[in-house]
């Protein structure tokens, strides 16, 4: 087979929540096609997709692997996903170049998070999903009451295509719905099977679930149902040209069971896939804009000219960069010009592979439909297009959910900071899901990931890949300090010195603003005691002070300055004197008007399985958090409540603890409010102590 016809390839990815089974049931896919000898285990990291060094230290995925294999004169490219939702943006760049997903859910574990989120992108990008039970032969498994909850969530769509015979430890037997007959798999991980006919009460079984599945293939289309109430029934190859066309409108979700690490149920669900699963074919156009006028354009699949996106970039320092991408028309070949719109700049197109983990394959030619890498494109990135130059087109990007974990990167070798740049930007172009900034206000180089275990697996690349020698500290908080009184203050700059001297004095009313309203500086002089020269030198003296701070080191926020008077002299009076004298006068009349300190509130937005419910509220309390609602969505309680920014370092960690893995979470900054007194105190003793010492300035990390 050549596999070179859009029809004969099936682009899938493997999706799920984490500890699904995702990955043995890639390595049981391959070990069916032949591709590999041996099936490999997740402990001692023997596993074709988890094959980074950080993977196989963790014994989780980190990266989404792209894998490939024949069967049935079928190209299958799969690509095998993390389920821990901070690599969440692996799956979803997946996905973005898949024709269908493979939504793994394990038989103990139930529906997770990860489900739900991978569920919802798959809908967003228009693609089929298929649904694999995995881990039947675990103790306990209850797999009607899994069905139940799974139709409940994701709808009536979802029908078993199959049904485990004899779930828990040593299952090796599948009653098929399709073919109503018995599969019967080999104990010795193989994945070889034999058939028979289903007998006594599972014959009556497969009837009844046969008969539920003609009918749910009739519905899916108009022609069919009028056959079907003409006739009794449906034609078996009628019911069976159905499946197809009915699984892409998502009017029929098909479930199979499976054991990927005793490889059994697998070479059934190849079967399928390979028969019924989604080719490019079925999506002819793709959506994308013109490079230069930035009009909405088509990519046909039957084009001439190449279009193709990269989907992911790897950095690896013994073989280089690669490229991975999905070819959308055209197709592609070694030594080939293409035009990068985005960058804009013409990339030659070196060495093309097709990849199993870490294992290459060189090929000749890429063509519309497939998906492969190139080695060492100099200057491409994830998510640009590759394309013919006369006919430049930008494809979708992706929009990965908002990082909102935060630490400070604080570097232990002075000198470094190029180094540093270098690194985080190499890892950014990489993985773009995670964002980095300095931040002016405290001082701090931030970095925000989708989670803390992204941030401690970057944190990891950049001391091992980059040499970096970096800490990750706790990022300060931006308290702010306002006023609740009203204060007034006059004072007097006076220097004398050999020359020309100094002179300037200011008078300054302040009261508290509405919240949020930052500063607001006016003035109200009358007569001539002041030349209005000197009004801007004033307002800066007093913006200078507030943003070093005054009662606590952080910047002011919300009052109202108001300059009313003051006096000057004829030779002495200048703008740095009137600078100055506002800055002091600003700082006694602050420090008269009750001066207090105000702390951000984010709101979080807390998705949990039900039974976990207690334990966050009680937890979010415990961080002085207040509860704002509760909603169900499907089978998820949303708890929703505003948490002082303070109590949200590692949040994600410890909801993960709490939930065992289920719950998922997102922040925003919502507003700011006064802080208790006690913790004020602290906070002010702590500042004094630090400009006592000499080293005052923005070092709380409270």
């Amino acid at each position: 087979m050549n596999g070179n016809r859009p029809g004969d390839i099936r682009n899938f990815a493997i999706v799920g929540h984490a500890a699904a089974g995702k990955t043995m049931l890639a390595e049981a896919m391959l070990m069916c096609s032949g591709t590999i000898h041996r099936m490999g285990a997740i402990a001692p990291g023997t596993t074709v997709s988890d094959y980074h060094v950080g993977e196989q230290q963790r014994h989780i995925s980190i990266h989404g692997t792209p894998l490939n294999c024949e069967w049935q004169g079928r190209r299958f490219n799969f690509i095998d996903t993390p389920g821990y939702l901070d690599f969440s943006s692996e799956a979803i760049n997946a996905l973005n170049v898949a024709d269908f997903a493979l939504v793994v859910i394990n038989a103990s574990h139930g529906i997770g998070a990860g489900t739900e989120l991978m569920w919802e992108y798959a809908t967003n990008y228009g693609i089929p999903k298929i649904i694999v039970v995995t881990g039947l032969d675990k103790e306990k498994v209850d797999f009607d009451g899994l069905l139940a909850d799974v139709r409940s969530r994701f709808g009536a769509a979802v029908f078993p295509l199959q049904v485990p015979m004899d779930p828990g430890p040593g299952f090796h037997q599948v009653l098929d719905v399709l073919r109503s007959e018995v599969v019967s798999y080999a104990a010795d991980r193989s994945g070889k099977y034999k058939e028979e006919l289903a007998q006594d009460s599972w014959k009556e079984k497969v009837h009844v679930l046969h008969q539920g599945l003609v009918e749910h293939i009739a519905e899916s289309d108009n022609a069919l149902l009028e056959k079907f109430f003409a006739e009794g029934g449906l034609p078996e190859d009628v019911m069976r040209t159905g499946i197809h066309p009915a699984v892409q409108q998502q009017v029929f979700v098909p479930l199979l069971c499976a054991a990927g690490e005793t490889n059994v149920g697998v070479a059934r669900l190849m079967d399928f896939i390979a028969k019924y699963g989604s080719s490019p074919d079925d999506r002819q156009t793709v959506g994308a804009t013109a490079a230069d006028t930035g009009e909405a354009c088509l990519v046909r699949l039957a084009g001439a000219e190449p279009v193709a996106y990269v989907f992911k970039t790897l950095t690896d320092p013994q073989s280089g960069d690669l490229s991975f991408f999905r070819v959308y028309s055209g197709a592609i070949r070694p030594g080939m010009e293409l035009y990068n719109s985005e960058r804009r700049i013409v990339e030659r197109c070196g060495q093309l592979y097709r990849l199993n983990g870490k294992l290459r394959t060189q090929v000749e030619v890429l063509t519309a439909g497939d998906i492969g890498a190139a080695v060492k494109l100099k200057d491409t990135h994830t998510g640009n297009t590759l394309c013919d130059a006369r006919h430049a087109i930008v494809l979708p990007k992706v929009n990965y959910p908002t990082p909102y974990t935060q630490a400070s990167l604080k570097l232990n070798a002075p000198g470094d900071e190029e180094k540093l740049a270098a690194g985080i930007a190499a890892l950014h172009e990489e993985d773009p899901a995670f964002t980095y900034h300095t931040d002016p206000e405290i001082h701090q180089f931030l970095i925000a990931a989708q989670g803390e275990l992204h941030l401690e697996v970057l944190f990891e690349r950049l001391k091992r890949r980059y040499k970096v020698d970096v800490s990750l500290e706790q990022p300060k908080i931006r308290y702010r300090e306002t006023i609740r009184a009203r204060g007034e203050a006059r004072y007097r700059h006076k220097k004398q010195t050999g020359g020309a001297g100094q002179f300037a004095e200011v008078w300054l009313r302040v009261e508290a603003g509405p919240r949020d309203s930052g500063l607001s500086f006016t003035q109200t002089l009358a007569g001539q005691d002041v030349d209005r020269i000197f009004v801007p030198s004033v307002e800066k003296g007093v913006k200078t002070l507030s943003q070093e701070g005054i009662h606590a080191g952080f910047r002011v926020t919300d009052v109202k300055i108001e300059f009313y008077g003051g006096k000057m002299h004829p030779v002495d009076s200048k703008d740095i004197a009137f600078q100055i004298a506002g800055y002091f006068a600003f700082r006694e009349a602050f420090q008269g008007a009750r001066p207090c300190l105000l702390e951000p509130i984010h709101e979080l937005e807390i998705k949990v399985p039900e039974e976990f419910v207690g334990r966050v509220v009680g937890d979010l309390s415990s961080r002085r958090g207040k509860i704002l609602g509760m909603d169900v969505n499907g089978r998820l309680q949303v708890v929703r409540a505003h948490v002082p920014a303070a109590q949200l370092y590692r949040y994600g960690s410890a909801l993960r603890s709490l939930t065992g893995a289920r719950g998922l979470h997102s922040e925003k900054f919502s507003h700011y409010e006064e802080l208790a007194p006690d913790q004020e105190k602290k906070l002010v003793a702590d500042y004094q102590a630090a400009r006592a010492a000499g080293t005052a300035g923005h070092n709380h990390t409270h």
